[in-house]
């Protein structure tokens, strides 16, 4: 048995991926009433999701309250990233919109959902989250309250004994251990995942609002090969695309199937100790750029709302696209860190036009009917800016201080 899961675990993990993915689509046009296979699907995602917010908090206070020198530089450098390329990822959808307007057919609207009524709700929302109580937050996958009483009990805890430090500690790797074990099992999950999509909606899903998938894919394209190697290279002052595709193979693969960023924390995690990162740094802006690196989010949230106003024949000037960039920056950052997390934000930025909840309402509808595709290229890229963006404030660090860089 020993031998057969160390078989199992020397094969890429990639590899496995994609085993799972070609099993699960050809199931998936095959047997499409086996509906017991999107089994697989739900256990994995579950799982994920269930120790995900558990390890948030343990790492992020294990990794404060033993940390022995200050990382506050580089963990400032990688905050500005973060809001920096959430902001340019926000602006490029408004113009790329602008350039490219499209029409909605409009579906029926969510009715399960509710959205907020405005800029100041979702501001109220985001401060009420930070100071939520921290079980509940565990509870209810809050990640902004879960990081916020993480790192303040952290920091309370850099005066306690040096036992105390260390069951933190071996708690934080026991956590990490698991999630290791639930990832080898990602091929499992992953041909549940695309069964079950290819089952239900079957190859339509890429042809159907095949226009505005292409803008938002395309938008997040242009920021992962154009706009984030420009921060990585102000950083490194190297060519960025090795880094670049490193963190696209060893992140974004997983997070495409998961659709969550918080889920894909570890893997992360993983890549950065792999190369050598310091453990008190990436244990803190990994799960922060979970919460409030969302450039993915940004743009769905932009294209969305630009395509609603297009729709109902709004005109859209340039003081009120850069508006709307800021505001879509600042709420990507209130996305929840799980599937379709930024759909609900959609309505609060239309109201910036004018638009009316029933029509927004049914913006949202599309924005689950394109999820399949769109949620997942947007978790992609929410998470493999992740990592990317805190290894390069890093290795900006190494670079002043003469230290080698090798990608």
């Amino acid at each position: 048995m020993n031998n057969l899961i160390k078989k199992w675990t020397d094969i890429s993990l990639i590899k496995r991926i994609l085993g799972g993915l070609i099993i699960g689509a050809l199931l998936g046009i095959a047997v499409p009433k086996a509906s017991g296979i999107t089994v697989l699907g739900d256990l994995f995602v579950g799982a994920l999701k269930a120790v995900a917010p558990i390890l948030v908090f343990f790492l992020v206070m294990s990794s404060l309250s033993n940390a022995q020198n200050s990382h506050g530089g580089v963990i400032r450098t990688v905050i500005s990233l973060y809001m920096l390329s959430t902001l340019l990822a926000a602006v490029i959808a408004v113009f790329a919109s602008m350039a490219f307007p499209i029409e909605l057919t409009l579906a029926e609207a969510a009715e399960d959902a509710t959205a907020p009524g405005g800029v100041l709700e979702v501001l109220q929302t985001l401060i009420m989250n930070i100071v939520a109580n921290p079980v509940a937050s565990l509870a209810n996958a809050n990640y902004l309250g879960i990081l916020a009483w993480a790192v303040l009990l952290g920091i309370a805890l850099r005066t306690a004994g040096e036992h105390t430090k260390q069951v933190l500690q071996d708690i934080s790797s026991g956590i990490s251990t698991l999630v290791t074990w639930i990832i080898n099992l990602a091929p499992f999950g992953i041909l549940g995942l695309v069964f079950g999509t290819v089952s239900t909606s079957g190859l339509d899903i890429f042809t159907q609002y095949g226009l505005l998938l292409a803008l938002l894919v395309g938008c997040m394209l242009v920021v992962t090969f154009i706009t984030n190697p420009i921060l990585v290279f102000w950083c490194i002052r190297k060519n960025p695309f090795p880094l670049i595709f490193k963190c696209l193979k060893r992140s974004a693969v997983t997070a495409f199937f998961t659709r969550s960023s918080a889920a894909n924390i570890p893997v992360n995690m993983e890549v950065c100790r792999e190369m050598g990162m310091d453990k008190d740094t990436y244990s803190v802006t990994i799960p922060l750029g979970a919460t409030i690196n969302m450039d993915g989010a940004a743009i769905t949230i932009t294209v969305m709302t630009m395509a609603a106003a297009h729709t109902v024949g709004v005109a859209v000037d340039i003081p009120t696209a850069v508006i709307l960039s800021v505001l879509a920056a600042l709420s990507a950052c209130g996305a929840s860190g799980v599937a379709g997390g930024s759909l609900l934000l959609i309505p609060m930025a239309c109201s910036l036009f004018g638009i009316p909840d029933d029509i927004s309402m049914q913006v949202v509808g599309v924005g689950f009917i394109i999820g399949v595709v769109q949620d997942s290229v947007e978790t992609a890229l929410n998470s493999s800016s992740d990592l990317l963006l805190s290894i390069s404030a890093e290795l900006r660090q190494w670079r002043k201080e003469g230290r080698e860089i090798e990608i």
